[in-house]
């Protein structure tokens, strides 16, 4: 009776202690959004109080996956949209309002007419617990406990698997759960489970039918009505957001532009250099290591240059991320050192607020592997930097720090409201909002990488912050002095070329290319295979250090190899390309077709690119290149093999090839060449034969030339010099075949560039009269081609390693 009664009481305490475990009081946060966090049921209660008041909310990583793929990375902002809460029956609604179209009319009737006929978004509808002195509570866990970052879309559109949301394994995240006067940050570890189905997942996550990151939401006080929008012009550098105000006179566009900046207001307005009224400060990610840390905030700082030439003191400003302080949290500006399983871009973006344009909060992803890429540039490029010691690696770690000074200086010019500007390159380096290629020069025939990379901010940028945040003088308007910027950049001829016409692979600026350089592209094309030469004839054991496999070296030489690429694109598209800018009624300049003359320069440096003897490896280095080691495996950053393990020049030399047909028999590109030769004047004279045509300006590059002239060349025949170069030119001349065939069948093409492509194709098939066995090849294919066209398709070339700082994949369909 007596152990029933010790057993009795022990239950009882038991259920006691279990009881007041369950009834813990909820652990509470005061700011800007006040609510209580219940431990032991794992939610998150928020107390609402001013119903119909707009904020913005914003949702990110904290974590990621950290595959450059795939995409979701640490630090990764989402979108940061307007919304408000609304009230009905017993629920309160999270509504976004439609900022794409509005009106800025006094008249509350028109508002709501507006505002009615276009459709809202409820982001989510919350049943109301509890109503206090005007104080609704809701429970907000299952909002948070979403995937609003769109992970498990992400997957499956990148064909990792199908994945979805395990609510029994995900929680909400409270070390970075808190609340601030202006903001409330929440945090939620999410985890995804699935059958994995791509290899990007399975080579990163520990198990991959089962991927944790963590989200962060954000609900942060809208900025007041102090900041003054900025009208967009496009010369003037600026990222832009707009919408349609439906208020708007007949008479006046409807669509409205406005840059995007941050706030910057001056201290002392009518002193020509004041300091701001709050600089503009970003913080560096504590992660980042030494001497990286020291190149980025040196980089950064760079644009602190910038705003003085706006009339401001100290109003940029670059300091380390305060310890213990969340880089997720919207009131920083944040440069986050990010680390992935393979290299891939760095990007800076930016949370603006919709109804205006002002930047809340900047946010620079900079991807850790990016400088290792660089380093291993110079490392090939340098003669033997490793024949004395294993530690001689200064001068290689000197030209990848330039590289990220500047690309911290890059991306922080994103955050501040700047576009590319691709133009830059080919005027002496103006802007660091370009992509820069490392300059190479010679000196005495040796390669010297002491300028690779600029320094400091250019002459464009310096223009760029005077639009964005410089402000008018006395008695002048606005409007007067945004527009004398834009003029200043006329008179000192700085263009401005951003993405759209710079990235395609067909594209038709003779200005704005990626990764190039010099104001001639053709030039520096010959000089950069000159540096490649050396290059290449100098590469030896002492590239790498003591004890690395030989397929180290052979990973080495690929940027070395394909030194020429980005410049190879940025010369093709001066053939069949078009001289232009921005243009406003303004302006005068004009737009027109590369000059004949340009055109065929080009032409003659892109054959010399592709020439056998460009392509050569020499013996040398070819005898250094074993089969892949054991633990070394090719990657998608190695050179590709039809022979197996072993090393293979000749699909080396397609791959170049290949590329630059790509380009250059882009069929955008072929349709422009044809368009302009049906626009030009009788008094024009065709060009006959590229090798002796010099200037004119009463000449035309016409389709036909052309073809002719990369048909000649390919089919030099090399047969009694060098089998090597023979072979390579086999891999040419199948590859143009494959092109003209493409052309010819391409339903991109219009109909003189398919005119143009088969009279080709008849000319080479009437040459081919030799008939040696690989020419009666080249012949069965035109044939089985004339015969079956429906049957044709390009042939698939292996993927080009990737470049700096991550491969542009060309295709060609």
């Amino acid at each position: 009776m007596k152990s029933t009664r010790c057993l009795l009481s022990l239950l009882f305490l038991i259920s006691a202690f279990a009881k007041a475990q369950s009834t813990l009081p909820p652990q509470q946060f005061k700011g800007y959004y006040d609510f209580s966090y219940q431990e032991d049921k794992g939610s998150i209660l928020l107390e609402v109080k001013d119903l119909d008041k707009e904020f913005l909310y914003v949702h990110s990583l904290t974590s990621g996956l950290g595959s450059n793929d795939i995409g979701l990375d640490r630090g990764q902002l989402g979108d940061g949209v307007v919304v408000k809460w609304i009230k009905s029956g017993n629920k309160l609604l999270l509504l976004q309002p439609n900022l794409t179209y509005r009106a800025s009319s006094i008249n509350k009737d028109e508002k709501a007419s507006i505002e009615q006929a276009f459709a809202k978004s409820v982001l989510f509808g919350f049943e109301i617990q509890e109503h206090k002195n005007g104080t609704y509570v809701i429970d907000l866990t299952p909002f948070l406990m979403q995937d609003a970052h769109g992970v498990a879309t992400r997957l499956k559109d990148r064909k990792q698997g199908i994945y979805k949301l395990d609510k029994t394994r995900s929680v909400l995240w409270i070390e970075n759960t808190k609340s601030f006067p202006k903001n409330t940050e929440f945090e939620a570890m999410l985890t995804f489970t699935g059958t994995p189905a791509g290899s990007e997942v399975k080579s990163i996550a520990p198990d991959a039918s089962s991927i944790s990151v963590i989200q962060h939401h954000s609900f942060v006080e809208l900025p007041d009505a102090g900041y003054q929008p900025r009208v967009f012009h496009p010369r003037s550098g600026s990222f832009y957001m707009s919408y349609m105000d439906y208020s708007t006179p007949v008479f006046e566009p409807i669509q409205k532009r406005l840059i995007t900046r941050h706030r910057l207001e001056k201290k002392n307005p009518e002193l020509a250099i004041s300091e701001p009224v709050a600089p503009i400060i970003y913080y560096l990610d504590r992660g980042t290591p030494d001497p990286v840390r020291s190149a980025l905030l040196e980089g950064a700082g760079w644009w602190n240059e910038a705003f003085e030439s706006a009339g401001y003191k100290n109003a940029f400003q670059v300091k380390m991320l305060p310890e213990g302080a969340d880089p997720m949290d919207l009131r920083y500006n944040v440069i986050q050192w990010v680390h992935r399983s393979t290299r891939g871009w760095s990007y800076g973006g930016s949370i603006t607020d919709p109804r205006t344009g002002e930047i809340i909060k900047g946010h620079v992803s900079l991807g850790s592997l990016r400088i290792r890429q660089d380093f291993m540039i110079a490392q090939g490029l340098l003669k033997e930097p490793f024949k004395e010691n294993d530690k001689n690696h200064e001068a290689m770690m000197d030209m990848a720090l330039a590289r990220i000074r500047q690309l911290g200086a890059h991306e922080v010019g994103h955050t501040l409201g700047f576009a590319h500007n691709f133009a830059a390159s080919t005027q002496d380096r103006a802007s660091v909002m370009d992509y820069p290629h490392p300059k190479y020069d010679l000196v005495d025939g040796v390669i010297s990488l002491g300028d690779a990379y600029d320094v400091g901010i250019g002459r464009w940028d310096n223009l760029t912050v005077q639009y964005s945040y410089g402000s008018p003088k006395a008695n002048q308007s606005e409007a007067a002095f945004l527009q004398s910027i834009i003029n200043i950049a006329d008179v000192e001829n700085l263009k401005f070329i951003s993405d759209s016409d710079s990235r395609a692979a067909g594209g038709a600026s003779a200005s704005g290319h990626l990764w190039d350089n010099g104001a001639n592209p053709s030039e520096e094309l010959i000089h950069i295979l000159k540096v490649r030469e050396i290059a290449m004839n100098q590469f030896s054991l002492d590239n790498i250090r003591s004890g690395e496999a030989l397929s180290v070296l052979e990973d080495v030489f690929v940027p070395v190899y394909f030194a020429h690429r980005y410049q190879v694109e940025a010369t093709t598209k001066l053939v069949g390309g078009l001289e232009y800018e921005f243009l406003t009624k303004d302006g005068n300049e004009e737009f027109k077709t590369v000059g004949a003359f340009q055109q065929v320069e080009a032409l003659r440096s892109i054959l010399k690119s592709i020439d056998p003897e460009t392509l050569k490896i020499p013996q040398s280095v070819l005898k250094l290149f074993p089969p892949r080691a054991y633990g070394y495996a090719r990657t998608r950053e190695s050179f590709q093999s039809e022979t197996g393990v072993g090393f293979d020049p000749l699909n080396a030399a397609a791959t170049s090839v290949g590329m630059t047909f790509d380009l250059l028999f882009h069929p955008e590109r072929m349709n422009r060449i044809t368009t302009a030769n049906a626009l030009v004047s009788n008094n024009f004279k065709e060009v006959k034969n590229i090798n002796d045509f010099k200037d004119a300006s009463n000449a035309v590059l016409t389709l036909g030339t052309l073809l002719n002239a990369v048909s000649d060349h390919v089919f030099t025949d090399y047969k009694n010099d060098d089998p090597y170069a023979t072979a390579i030119a086999h891999r040419a001349q199948e590859l143009f075949l494959n092109h003209l065939m493409n052309l010819t069948a391409s339903s991109r093409t219009n109909i003189d560039v398919k005119a143009a492509a088969r009279n080709q194709l008849k000319k080479i098939e009437k040459d081919l009269s030799k008939r040696d066995l690989f020419e009666n090849q080249l012949l069965m294919q035109i044939n089985t081609f004339y015969k079956h066209p429906e049957l044709f398709e390009v042939k698939k070339l292996p993927s080009i390693p990737d470049g700096s700082p991550i491969g542009c994949g060309y295709s060609f369909k």
